[in-house]
This record gives C-alpha cells, sequence and structure tokens, in this order.
C-alpha cells in the first residue's frame, strides 16, 4: 500500500500549520508514521489522495452515523447552500431542530444552538454558574469537554494522547476554580464538595469516549445526582460524542439519571459545525437575551448547519430501531477482535454502548482513566498501523471510541475481524 502522496502532503503541510494538522491527534503522533491525507469519503469507506480504500471506523469522530455522503443529508444541504450560507438572523430551521432535540430528550425544555461542542459546553458551564450564583466545578479526570481553559486540566482525549494533561498558555487562575474528581469514584467526588460550598456544576461524559469508550455505573450516576442535589449543584451531562450515538433519547434513557444540562455536538450536524445545550425553562431562562447569562455567535444557529441536522436526526427518529442493528454489529467487531486476539495469547477489555465501540489491550476491566493508562500503548500503535494497511480506519489514539455507520455492513465488519487475526499473528 503506497502513501507517498500522503507522505509529501504531510511534509507541506507542516511548513504552513502547526504539527501539520488543524487538531493534534489527526497527526498520527502516538500511533507512529504519518497520518494519510483523505480526498473522498463514501458511505462506509474512505478514500486516500494515494487511492487506497479503508473501512471507515472513525466517522468524522462520530457525526456521520448514516455513513459518508448520505443522500437525504447531501440533498438538505445543497437546497440550503442554495438559499444562502449564513445569515446572522433568526430561521425558521433553528425552530424545526430545535423542536427535533426537545422531543427526544426529556431534560430539555430549551435548547441553545452553537457551532461546536467545546463551545456549548463553555457555555453549559457559564449558564450553571450564572444559575447557581457560584464559580467552582467538578470535573473528572480523562473526561474531555474541549479545549477552554478551565476545562484543560488532566483532561483526556488529544491531550491525554501527548501525554501532557495540562496546557501552556492556560492562566493558574483560570483552573483554581476546576476540581478533579475520579471517574465512577464517587468518594472523590465527595471529597471534592467536602472541600469546597462553591460548587456551581459537576461536568461528566456519562458515556466517556475520550478515554477511549468507558460508561459512567449506573449506581455511579444515582450517587451524583443525589449529591449534587444535596448540594444545591448542577448535574451536566457532556454528550457531545455520545448524545444520538448511544442512545436517541440520551444517556438518561439508559442510565436512569436525569440530568439538569445536556450538551451535545457531532450527530446534530449531520457532519456539519454543530454542537449545543439545553435544560429546564428555569435553568435556561438565566440565558441572555431573556436573562443575564451572555452568550452569542455570529454562526449560531447557521442555516445549513441546521438542514444537515435536520435531515439526519428526522431520518434517525423515524428508523430508531437502526442503532440495535448498529449494536449487534459493534458487538460482532469487538467481540471477534478479542476471540482472535486470545489466540495468540492478547488480552483485550471491550464494551459497546448503542452505534459506539471501544476496546483495550489490558488485562483488567477500565473503569477510569489510570485504568486506560495502564494499557499497552505501543501493542495499540503496532495495531493501528497494521489494520491501517489492511485496509481498516480506526481512531488514531487509544483514548478514542470507534463508530458504526448504517453503512458499515456485516461483510465489513467480519473482513475486519479476520484482518485482525492477521495482524495479531504478526505483532505476536
Amino acid at each position: 500500500m503506497s502513501k507517498d502522496k500522503s507522505l509529501e502532503a504531510f511534509k507541506e503541510a507542516q511548513e504552513l500549520i502547526p504539527g501539520g494538522v488543524n487538531s493534534p491527534v489527526r497527526a498520527f503522533a502516538s500511533v507512529g508514521g504519518s497520518p494519510v491525507f483523505v480526498s473522498e469519503g463514501e458511505g462506509g469507506y474512505l478514500k486516500d489522495i494515494d487511492g487506497n480504500k479503508y473501512v471507515d471506523f472513525v466517522q468524522s469522530w462520530g457525526p456521520l452515523i448514516f455513513g459518508h455522503r448520505d443522500e437525504s443529508i447531501e440533498s438538505a444541504v445543497i437546497e440550503a447552500v442554495k438559499h444562502g450560507l449564513s445569515f446572522g438572523a433568526p430561521t425558521l430551521a433553528e425552530t424545526e431542530l430545535a423542536k427535533l432535540v426537545i422531543s427526544m430528550f426529556d431534560s430539555i425544555d430549551k435548547v441553545r444552538f452553537v457551532s461546536s461542542g467545546t463551545e456549548a459546553v463553555m457555555s453549559a458551564i457559564r449558564l450553571a454558574r450564572g444559575f447557581t450564583g457560584r464559580d467552582d466545578i467538578v470535573k473528572f479526570t480523562g473526561c474531555y469537554h474541549g479545549h477552554s481553559d478551565s476545562l484543560l486540566v488532566q483532561a483526556g482525549s488529544g491531550a491525554a494522547t501527548f501525554g501532557n494533561p495540562s496546557s501552556p498558555g492556560v492562566p493558574a487562575d483560570f483552573t483554581k476554580h476546576t476540581l478533579l474528581a475520579q471517574y465512577n469514584n464517587i468518594e472523590s467526588v465527595k471529597k471534592c464538595f467536602a472541600d469546597s460550598s462553591d460548587i456551581a456544576c459537576v461536568i461528566i461524559e456519562p458515556i466517556a469516549g475520550n478515554m477511549g469508550l468507558v460508561p459512567a455505573d449506573k449506581v455511579f450516576l444515582k450517587e451524583l445526582r443525589d449529591l449534587c442535589d444535596a448540594n444545591g449543584a448542577l448535574l451536566i451531562f457532556d454528550e457531545v460524542m455520545s448524545g444520538f450515538r448511544a442512545s436517541i433519547n440520551g444517556a438518561e434513557s439508559i442510565t436512569g439519571t436525569k440530568p439538569d444540562i445536556v450538551t451535545l455536538g457531532k450527530v446534530i450536524g449531520g457532519g456539519m459545525p454543530v454542537g449545543a445545550f439545553g435544560a429546564r425553562r428555569e435553568i435556561m431562562a438565566k440565558l441572555s437575551p431573556e436573562g443575564p447569562v451572555y452568550q452569542a455567535g455570529t454562526l449560531s444557529g447557521n442555516p445549513v448547519a441546521m438542514a444537515a441536522g435536520f435531515a439526519a436526526l428526522s431520518k434517525l427518529k423515524k428508523n430508531a430501531p437502526v442503532l440495535d442493528v448498529l449494536n449487534k454489529r459493534a458487538v460482532r467487531l469487538v467481540e471477534g477482535m478479542k476471540t482472535e486476539a486470545a489466540k495468540f495469547g492478547i488480552t483485550m477489555q471491550i464494551d459497546t454502548r448503542g452505534s459506539m465501540f471501544g476496546f483495550f489491550f489490558n488485562e483488567n476491566e477500565i473503569k477510569n482513566f489510570e485504568d486506560a493508562c495502564t494499557c499497552d500503548a505501543s501493542f495499540f500503535a503496532k495495531f493501528h498501523q497494521g489494520m491501517l494497511n489492511e485496509g481498516f480506519y480506526f481512531a488514531c489514539s487509544l483514548f478514542e471510541a470507534g463508530f458504526i455507520s448504517t453503512a458499515t455492513t456485516d461483510e465489513m465488519v467480519e473482513e475486519c475481524i479476520k484482518a485482525s487475526a492477521k495482524v495479531f499473528k504478526e505483532i505476536a
């Protein structure tokens, strides 16, 4: 498999763009080699500029639940473009997508659209602080909530990939109000509340996808809910990644725990840049222009992005059982790879939630970021390189979840399992 054109493209990009990429994890630094440069996507496949074809288990890091170039989403985008790219003014498309999102989440009465997941989380935390009149927040080591200053503390995902959980350029004063707890460990959260009486909110990925796929325990989430209620703090579910991927009705529908605020992204943009945050009326009433908490964005509610999101969510709502089909494929994929790995004495930990999947090369169950960090990163890098050469595109970090789309066929899954056996044999 030749990657000469991608190598040349990466060299040129490095002269013009820091690290040659516009989001750090794409540089392939943790898996070795250099990134392939994509020329197009179609259905369940990616093609690179060298003409190589890959089964895509990244799907733009989640949003493409119907695969690349879905006809209904593509048509909606083209029709919207005919009327203009951006207005900076209200459109009916915003209201229609808002209705759709609200109809699928019991915890959301009103929603505000933004342009990214980072922006959604940043705004949700500001709203929580404005609503409670408090300053401190609690986050969990390994949960990634975007790159806003107060959240770049022991972050997972890209920051963890480079072994640098905090970032230069973030003043200590910006993070002194951020308290850290351990995922799936309620005692660590209780300590945070014991240390501070000024906690506005606790933010968590209820189904973490940025330290690999690590779901929160149901009992832990219930205890977290009770702890927030007892201390007058709000509970924020960051579902930028898991929203509409794990369940069309949110993590609250499968965990039994209802959050105060939900942040969303990925799927609600259908492949376009979109984020959102929503809550009950009482909380959202604090948001400008209805209330005093300021948040704004020229491209918020962009008509093209709204059209893509409405097409994607409408299709998903009409075909809700498809998530069960995707989960069966995800289960078959990780169980199949685990079986093949075992033949060569390789131990894997696996999990799925809806159309999300994750795997770790580790002997013990993964319950938090500290556990994830004990996994064999060098083995994952070899596995990633081997599978890429076999034509299977996995996330280029062991701290990322994978995704199944409706365009991912049973045949693709079986081919991947077969290829994994070959790669495991080569590594072993």
